[in-house]
């Protein structure tokens, strides 16, 4: 089997944390990855950033990510990609063309890319078989006050997706409600697939793996430590920690606390110092400190290094990072938002909150800061909860909706003259 993957916006070998990287890019990466050792050729194709990448990159066998070349290398922004829709969607035909390649399966990845593999189904008669992973009908239901709102030309293309895809392929059970409720899907063509962690990386550590984790970052040994690990971005909810911490240091100035924000600024007018200017407005400027997005070989460590790791988003289509961290024995704070209720058991793994006020986030995470016994216990069951999850379960059931996939029968040219299009 060959699998033609769409994900023109972000490539899945840039550094997730930053800029349009994040949880998507971890998901097509790794569930690619898995495919492949599952003996199924995948094509991964993006657009170019840079003339450095180079047209293909073998990541290992079975699993190349093509570079297409759809406008200007640089100063193009997520929200100008549509003008180049055509342009990439050209690149990947004449691809194919030119190197005599036939795509038994289309997997796209986000609206844009949906768009292209829209077009490229009825191009090339294959199945298509779409991702969200975000939707903009949901995401203006939670965004933040002041958050720009996604258009409704986004939300129309999205609709366009749910009415032509084959098979539509979402992390929980709530974006199925999501696509019924907002999109009018047809619940028979919605397959849920839990996304995983790379459990082999992620693992709990000794505390001797702490100790050196915590002397890496230059963090004393008995502080306690709550981690952000995500893109910054309002969307994520950086802030809502930020103000939690400030009002955790206002109910005890001397609690021996230390918040690491591990991520880079996202958005058209995110900078590194927005959440830095707010940090020291609060005056918790000491004890807040900012790290930059690092790979998953250093990211391990970030999780081992801290007590409890925070995900205040306002929506989640599935919370990698609250899964990631429970696989190293972290337990979890988490809003109690999209898929992040099935990512964390409650009470057991960690804890949910259902607001995003400071004061609530300053009670939860007090909770776990303060309970060193029930901070541990959870920790322990966090790390038997996130092995339920991988990769390859991932890579497995997407293999099988593939399989399924292929027995749709798609009316060619012919057929729809026979029956009167």
């Amino acid at each position: 089997m060959r699998i033609a993957m769409i994900s023109m916006h972000t490539s899945p070998l840039e550094q997730a944390g930053s800029g349009d990287a994040g949880g998507m890019n971890v998901y097509v990466l790794n569930t690619a990855r898995h495919l492949a050792r599952r003996g199924v050729e995948v094509d991964i194709f993006t657009r170019a950033t840079r003339p450095s990448q180079g047209e293909i990159v073998a990541v290992e066998e079975g699993l190349r990510v093509i570079n297409i070349v759809a406008g200007p290398y640089e100063g193009l922004d997520k929200e100008d990609l549509p003008t180049q829709l055509a342009a990439f969607t050209g690149g990947i035909v004449n691809f194919a063309r030119c190197f005599g390649l036939d795509y038994d399966v289309i997997h796209s990845h986000y609206w844009l890319s949906g768009q292209v593999g829209w077009l490229l189904r009825d191009l090339w008669e294959a199945p298509l078989v779409h991702t969200a992973h975000t939707l903009a009908a949901v995401k203006n239901a939670h965004r933040t006050q002041g958050d720009t709102p996604e258009s409704e030309a986004r939300r129309i293309c999205e609709q366009q997706i749910v009415d032509n895809a084959d098979l539509l392929v979402v992390n929980t059970v709530q974006e199925t409600r999501d696509l019924v409720e907002h999109y009018d899907a047809a619940a028979e063509r919605i397959v849920v697939v839990s996304p995983g962690a790379d459990v082999e990386l992620f693992t709990p550590g000794t505390d001797r793996n702490t100790e050196r984790s915590r002397r890496e970052l230059g963090i004393p040994l008995h502080t306690k430590v709550v981690a952000f690990v995500g893109r910054l971005q309002k969307f994520k909810g950086p802030e809502v920690l930020i103000r939690a911490t400030a009002e955790l240091m206002r109910r005890d100035p001397h609690r021996d606390l230390r918040v690491i924000m591990c991520g880079g600024p996202s958005g058209a007018h995110a900078t590194p110092e927005t959440y830095q200017l707010l940090a020291r407005e609060l005056g918790v400027e000491r004890v807040v400190r900012f790290l930059s997005p690092r790979p998953p070989e250093e990211l391990v460590s970030v999780y081992r290094a801290a007590d409890v790791v925070a995900v205040p988003s306002y929506n989640e289509s599935f919370g990698l990072v609250a899964m990631e961290a429970q696989a190293t024995g972290t337990p979890v704070v988490a809003a109690a938002v999209g898929g992040l209720p099935t990512v964390v058991d409650a009470g057991e793994t960690g804890l949910l909150v259902h607001s995003h006020e400071p004061e609530a986030w300053a009670d939860a995470l007090a909770q776990l800061l303060d309970d060193d016994e029930r901070r541990i216990a959870m920790g322990e069951a966090a790390v038997e909860h996130a092995s339920q999850f991988s990769w390859a379960a991932a890579a497995t059931q997407l293999e099988a909706i593939f399989a399924d996939a292929l027995s749709i029968e798609i009316p060619d040219c012919h057929a729809r003259r026979a029956i009167g299009y």
